[in-house]
């Protein structure tokens, strides 16, 4: 058994996250920037409301990830309108999640998004009307000599509506009197999310800058109304950056060839650290595997019928063990189901704690209770995690390991604080999540995501090329 050192450290460190885009060119360089972490402080008193918090946001997000789409070939609303070695600082927000500042325009204008590897459309908050630079990471497309409107018949235009989106298109430039020419420009977009936020805009072409390589033309939305989508300190100042494998996401526009990064441990409170995340964008393919990565295939679901589920990283695990102990998960839970009913498994950035659909995490959470039996059963904490245990103070307590074991044989061997934490001074708990509804809510999409929180101090690869997820332990200092 591993143990965890008693501690109630409550800080969460708002995470630097350097990425280094890595060319063709036969050397590579690493740019060096002012990173400026920040803090979010949280008395032990208010540890426990806090982690709820997270599991509450990790729901919500798995709730998106297995939504069950109303029709799904529509992402947007239609509404047509006549009128070389990159690298930017990453943070933790206050869901959970991870988010990134990049410069958009000419000359540019420094945004915050949302890393969601899970979706593939970037857009950042937007103002049509301002003619200064404002005091927060809004848009100002009359600020960038760069900005470009999509017009309709763009190819691009059909990324997010469609191919459907040509004949609209005809259509809008017709008259009683004739066709006549006219370029109307690309639909407005209008996306609702299942978190219970939503965001809509119009779509443009503009520079997108690092410091020593510019991308031009990236295709990306200018949202003028976002709703309930919390930024850093709570504020609406935003956007989304997509990273899935489709034609409008961020890697697939930067040529993005294989993605990883490594997550520094959240129980550190050090300004001066930070995470790392690389994207390879060398030309070519190549089947070089990182040195000392275990891996395993990483696939597109391809019998969903449902185009989001398509867009998810998904994992072959195969075995899940607590201590020596095999927990025996019925296949049906990790395979994806053909008519996008739950099963299988997504690695996720966006998602705070693993989740797992409620007969997988009774099995699992049923094995830890079973070897864990010596503690006390802290019942009154059982509202978002379970189980949770009563532990003496100034005590270690010790924790069957947890491993996933993916196809192929590659182990992931969690570190004991990768998911089990003390929520208090005298409680630990299980930090993994599943839907108390559990099988009457959603029968659709993944049944397990694997959530940051289990991959903090695991070097992670995404190897869009050759279609396999490695993993090895790492210090992420």
């Amino acid at each position: 058994m591993a143990s965890i050192p008693f501690c109630t450290s409550s800080d969460f460190l708002i995470i630097s996250i350097i990425i280094l885009l890595i060319t063709s060119a036969s050397t590579a360089a690493t740019i060096k920037m002012s990173l400026s972490p920040f803090l979010r402080h949280t008395s032990s008193d208010h540890r426990y409301q806090t982690l709820n918090n997270l599991a509450n946001s990790s729901l919500s997000r798995a709730h998106r990830l297995k939504h069950h789409p109303a029709d799904p070939k529509t992402k947007a609303k239609t509404n047509i309108n006549s009128s070389n070695l990159p690298e930017a600082p990453l943070y933790i927000d206050n869901n959970g999640g991870y988010i990134i500042s990049l410069g958009f325009g000419t000359p540019p204008q420094m945004l915050i998004f949302v890393i969601d590897i899970g979706s593939s459309f970037t857009w950042f908050p937007c103002c049509t009307d301002c003619d200064q630079p404002m005091n927060i990471p809004v848009f100002s497309p009359k600020l960038s000599s760069s900005t470009k409107f999509l017009p309709c018949n763009d190819p691009k235009c059909s990324w997010l509506f469609g191919p459907e989106i040509g004949s609209t298109c005809r259509n809008e430039c017709k008259s009683p009197y004739g066709n006549f020419p006219c370029s109307p420009n690309c639909p407005d977009y209008n996306i609702e999310y299942s978190e219970g936020y939503n965001t809509s805009g119009f779509l443009l072409e503009e520079s997108l800058v690092f410091p020593q390589k510019t991308f031009h033309n990236f295709l990306v939305g200018c949202s003028t109304s976002t709703e309930g989508l919390p930024g850093p300190g709570g504020l609406d100042i935003a956007g989304i950056a997509g990273f899935s494998r489709s034609s409008q996401s961020f890697s697939s526009q930067l040529g993005v060839k294989k993605f990883a990064y490594c997550l520094i441990s959240r129980q550190l409170d050090n300004p001066d650290v930070s995470s790392t995340m690389w994207f390879e964008t060398e030309s070519g393919s190549s089947d070089t595997k990182t040195l000392d990565l275990s891996y395993t295939p990483l696939n597109k679901n391809q019998v969903a019928s449902f185009p989001v589920l398509k867009e998810l990283n998904y994992v072959k695990l195969r075995r899940i063990l607590v201590g020596n102990k095999d927990v025996k998960v019925p296949y049906r839970y990790l395979v994806p189901g053909s008519d996008g009913n739950y099963g299988g498994t997504v690695v996720d950035l966006l998602t705070e704690y693993t989740f797992m659909e409620k007969p997988v995490f009774e099995l699992v959470s049923q094995e830890f209770v079973k070897q864990m039996r010596n503690y006390s059963d802290a019942r009154a904490f059982r509202i978002m995690f379970d189980p949770c245990f009563y532990v003496a103070e100034n005590e270690s307590i010790h924790v069957p390991e947890l491993v996933f074991q993916f196809k192929g044989g590659a182990k992931m061997k969690l570190p004991t604080t990768n998911y089990f934490s003390f929520v208090s001074a005298s409680v630990a708990c299980l930090m993994i999540v599943t839907d108390s509804n559990g099988e009457s809510y959603n029968r659709f999409g993944p049944a397990i995501i694997l959530g940051n929180f289990q991959q903090q101090n695991y070097y992670v690869e995404f190897d869009l090329t050759n279609d396999r997820f490695g993993f090895a332990e790492r210090s992420c200092l």
